[in-house]
């Protein structure tokens, strides 16, 4: 039997997921978790990057003591990056909630029109896309002497092998990938004043980087969303969300979508396996693991679900506000939006739910009429497919046939990449 090690970290917890093949069929097993968590300091929102490459060596001892791993491989969440001076980490990694970007996206904005960048590029606007950041890093000077860029990924990659390379899918969250030739845009990082040595070739997933203890490492699709769409055992072109602290709605695609209507509704084109993800990051689970966070930490969630279900509190807010991005407190971030409040805080759950079924109404009509196509059915996957509730809701609202699959998709499609 041959057992492969996909290492899948979100912005709240990491695992260390064992596969392997038999009759036929792909086998999981979770050998290892750990938290993870944006720390603020110095009035900054950051990542601990020691911290998650200590974990994965951590996980990875477990798997190995339970199995004989073929090959391993890392997906993370997009857009974040580790600046390089050659071997040396350039301190702090910022993390995409801090609210830094906000002082340079109107000049970037000015320099080049969002409008030819999403003719460019096809990416969706979010405030905390990496040319944002990397902008703001230009102006704090803190470009200076730095040899490289890492994604979250490939920089633990990299500390595991020793080996830099860049992965496609996960560059397509940069806002900076040209989506014709599918490089780095030289018309943008020019116009921005960027180092142009930064951007350098980019790798597809299945590239082979080198050895850690006797494995092998692989590039898998390293943004964790190009994994989980890997991982969907789709059987034609159907709808499909990944549902986690964020929502990412999307279909596949032959070929990218930069039409006015997707650049107005804020669709986003980004890299899969061989076909372009046509998507939009909408906001997701984080509402409500704030919520509990705030007002109702030791309360099991299937309990709060219950409660949800049963309070009569009807009001709708829109989901993906700003203001809900990286608040001091949920709750009154809600009543700055609500036009009254619940009776008790399962309102506020209850409210969380039904305004992310209405968000994805919105979206999927926004994609049908983007893509002059109707579908029928909505995969489901990540920790939203365990939701009974919300997948009540999203198929009501939106007349969809949901297919929620618990599955750890991610993780199927980070195992699929490293079998083939």
């Amino acid at each position: 039997m041959k057992y492969y090690l996909a290492i899948d970290i979100g912005a709240s917890s990491g695992r260390h997921i064992i596969g392997w093949k038999e009759n036929g069929k792909l086998h999981t097993q979770q050998v290892y978790r750990f938290p993870n968590g944006i720390i603020e300091k110095d009035n900054h929102l950051i990542w601990d990057v020691d911290y998650l490459l200590k974990e994965v060596k951590k996980g990875i001892e477990y798997a190995k003591k339970k199995y004989k791993i073929v090959s391993l491989s890392i997906d993370t969440w997009g857009v974040d990056y580790v600046l390089m001076k050659k071997d040396k980490e350039v301190l702090p990694v910022y993390a995409y909630r801090d609210n830094r970007t906000s002082r340079v996206i109107d000049e970037v904005h000015t320099i080049i029109p969002f409008e030819k960048l999403y003719q460019r590029t096809g990416s969706q606007y979010q405030p905390f896309n990496s040319i944002y950041q990397l902008y703001d890093d230009k102006k704090q000077g803190r470009l200076e002497g730095v040899t490289d860029f890492l994604m979250i990924a490939e920089y633990l990659l990299y500390k595991l092998t020793g080996v830099k390379k860049k992965e496609f899918t996960n560059a397509t969250t940069t806002g900076m990938i040209n989506c014709k030739s599918l490089k780095f845009d030289k018309m943008i990082i020019s116009k921005l004043g960027l180092p142009a040595h930064l951007f350098g070739k980019l790798y597809r997933p299945k590239e082979v980087l080198g050895y850690y203890d006797g494995i092998k490492v692989v590039l898998c699709a390293t943004h964790d969303t190009a994994s989980a769409v890997e991982g969907i055992p789709m059987k034609g072109n159907q709808l499909y969300i990944s549902s986690g602290t964020w929502s990412l709605l999307g279909v596949k695609t032959t070929c990218p979508i930069t039409n006015v209507a997707s650049m107005k509704s804020n669709y986003s084109n980004e890299g899969g396996v061989n076909y372009n993800r046509y998507q939009k990051n909408i906001m997701g689970l984080w509402l409500v693991n704030e919520l509990q966070k705030e007002l109702c930490p030791d309360e099991d969630i299937t309990e709060i679900v219950n409660k949800a279900m049963e309070s009569s509190f009807e009001e709708t807010i829109d989901a993906n506000d700003e203001s809900l991005l990286a608040p001091d407190s949920m709750k009154k971030a809600f009543n700055k939006l609500l036009n009254s409040k619940p009776d008790n805080i399962y309102g506020y759950f209850r409210c969380a739910y039904k305004s992310l079924a209405l968000s994805y109404k919105k979206a999927i009509e926004e994609l049908e009429k983007n893509t002059g196509k109707s579908y029928k059915e909505l995969y489901i996957v990540g920790g939203g497919a365990k939701n009974s509730f919300l997948n009540s809701l999203t198929e009501q609202k939106t007349g969809k046939k949901v297919i929620a699959l618990p599955i750890e998709a991610t993780a199927s499609g980070n195992l699929k990449i490293q079998m083939e």
